[in-house]
């Protein structure tokens, strides 16, 4: 059986845009959770203001699926003048150790 995708994906919101790339990630979030496969897709952040997605897909596939959806478009095409840098995409796949509802997301 497959493992589950786990994304990490990390946005530094120039001064003063952190209000309006949070508005544009949370415009699509709605959407992604209807996307197949997808069993987590949420908004958090850094105390350092840094904005974190943390990402859960059934598959590997179905993340890849995900990247070339409508709402990655949207919010790529919304992202230029809002933060600094690059997004930072982490993908990784759990180990199973230990009890199987805590050693995992």
């Amino acid at each position: 059986m497959p493992q589950p995708c786990i994304v990490i994906a990390s946005f530094q919101p120039l001064p003063g845009k952190t209000h309006e790339l949070i508005a544009l990630i949370e415009s699509v979030i709605p959407q992604v959770h209807q996307e197949e496969g997808c069993e987590l897709y949420a908004l958090h952040q850094e105390v350092s203001g840094k904005l974190v997605m943390i990402e859960k897909w059934t598959t590997q596939a179905h993340w890849h699926v995900h990247n070339n959806a409508p709402s990655v478009a949207a919010i790529q095409a919304g992202l230029p003048g809002l933060i600094e840098g690059e997004i930072v995409v982490q993908e990784m796949y759990g180990h199973e150790v230990g009890d199987p509802t805590k050693d995992r997301l």
